[in-house]
């Protein structure tokens, strides 16, 4: 796995990505050769041909992406791969078509060369995509690991791993004192603690990954010390598990974890200058948005009794409790008879109007107003109400850290995990934060309001 943008990327799809688009180039420079009566070489170099191609294929990239064909590699059903594919191409020809009316001669390419071209591409990415799945993914290899202990986060990891090998790691063996009891399945047994030596002598893994939950006078210190200088990357679960999931786990953190470790955040400077980029989107979203924000006030006037703008109490960057606005998606009151509680998946107070707007999550629109007054970022954990904040306070280890940056409209948990309505949501939704507040940065922010627009597009994760 490779670290870029501060998240963790599978090697098979950094290939996967790099692959599909020189593919795609390639197919289009075939329908150039094909469809065009100048010299291709002077289309390419001197009118523009490699940025017209590159739009193209980037646009159909992004179909591809929002198709989550870059999160598993493996084709599960070849028809419905080809009907993301077709439907990837037609993105690409909105993009022409878009390209057209604006009248950007220099960047959309000759209707034949988009017509052969995708033609092409209909055929070779789902071919490409087939043998990538089924061949190419074992011939790139994966890293052999054991184990040093077993604990539930080991459990977790080592069945992930065996549900996607697009992840590069395969789990060898593990090594415990429990016996049978402490076996994983699927996982080979490879004796006790004191058998570590022999373990590695024998399978010559790449990586060991120490899960001991007990590791008092029990830790092989000076053989895990040997084994790393002898070029055998070492590394805790918790470490393993991060890269994994792309959240930080709760269920063994401890405090000194946290106290201790350098890349811990926020980052001052990185806080500052999200701020900065934040407040001037937020700007920018405002005035393009401003028509659309007046239909919807109108539309929900209409349809249902009360005001255009639902107020709510959340808690804020150092527990400071704010307003928050929001379109008003549920029935005037809906809360009076019995206080608050989470919304739930087809709640019967949201009304006909407000459902379609929390679809296209329309609804969050107002909560621009909170960025440009400062109680909320672009991008954070998402705020909540100040009885919640004080019930999973009492029950999840942790929880108000999460209040060490601003909340945001949208964030590394909304995109990761389901809209939650239990305390086991919570938890899951913390790790996210967690791990967004470690590693924030331009980069995630911008992958994640990227990623938000896929969301938004499918209607995900709505309630």
């Amino acid at each position: 796995m490779v670290r870029i943008f501060r998240i963790f990327v599978p090697g098979s799809v950094l290939v996967l990505l790099v692959s599909d688009a020189i593919l795609l180039y390639t197919c289009y420079v075939i329908a150039v050769l094909l469809a065009l009566d100048v010299d291709p070489f002077v289309f390419l170099r001197y009118d523009n041909g490699w940025t017209r191609i590159a739009i193209t294929a980037g646009s159909v990239m992004c179909g591809l992406y929002f198709h989550d064909l870059y999160t598993d590699v493996r084709v599960r059903s070849k028809a419905l791969l080809v009907q993301q594919v077709v439907v990837s191409l037609g993105l690409a020809f909105l993009v022409q078509a878009s390209l057209m009316y604006f009248d950007s001669q220099d960047l959309f390419l000759a209707t034949w060369v988009m017509v052969e071209g995708s033609a092409i591409a209909l055929c070779a990415i789902p071919a490409w995509r087939v043998v990538y799945g089924s061949v190419a993914v074992r011939a790139l290899g994966s890293q052999q690991v054991i184990f040093l202990g077993v604990s539930d986060l080991v459990r977790e990891i080592c069945a992930y791993w065996s549900e996607h090998p697009e992840i590069g790691r395969t789990a060898v063996g593990c090594l415990c004192d429990g016996g049978s009891q402490g076996a994983i399945e699927g996982v080979r047994c490879l004796g006790g603690i004191a058998d570590l030596n022999a373990a590695v002598q024998r399978l010559r893994p790449d990586r060991i990954v120490v899960g001991m939950q007990e590791r008092r006078n029990r830790l092989p210190v000076s053989q895990l010390l040997e084994l790393r200088l002898a070029g055998i990357h070492v590394e805790d679960v918790a470490a393993t598990y991060e890269a994994t999931f792309g959240r930080i786990s709760t269920c063994e953190l401890r405090p000194a974890q946290l106290i201790f470790t350098a890349e811990l955040g926020p980052n001052r400077k990185r806080v500052l200058l999200q701020s900065v980029y934040g407040t001037v989107m937020a700007a920018a979203i405002a005035i393009v948005t401003a028509p659309l924000m007046a239909l919807i006030a109108i539309g929900i006037k209409l349809s249902s009794r009360g005001p255009v703008l639902f107020r709510q109490q959340r808690v804020g960057k150092h527990d400071v409790p704010f307003t928050l606005y929001k379109f008003r998606s549920m029935i005037q009151d809906a809360e009076r008879p019995g206080g608050a509680v989470w919304a739930k998946n087809g709640d019967p107070r949201v009304t006909r109007f407000g459902r379609w707007l929390r679809q296209l999550r329309l609804d969050e629109l107002p909560q621009l107003l909170n960025v440009l007054k400062g109680d909320m970022s672009i991008v954070g954990p998402r705020p909540e109400r100040p009885e919640f904040v004080r019930e999973l306070d009492q029950r999840i280890p942790y929880y108000r850290q999460r209040h060490c940056v601003r909340p945001g409209i949208t964030g590394w948990a909304q995109i990761n995990h389901k809209y939650g309505d239990s305390v086991e949501d919570a938890v899951r939704k913390l790790e996210y934060d967690l791990y967004y507040i470690k590693n924030l940065a331009p980069a995630l922010d911008a992958i994640i309001m990227f990623h938000t627009a896929k969301v938004m597009l499918l209607s995900r994760g709505a309630q």
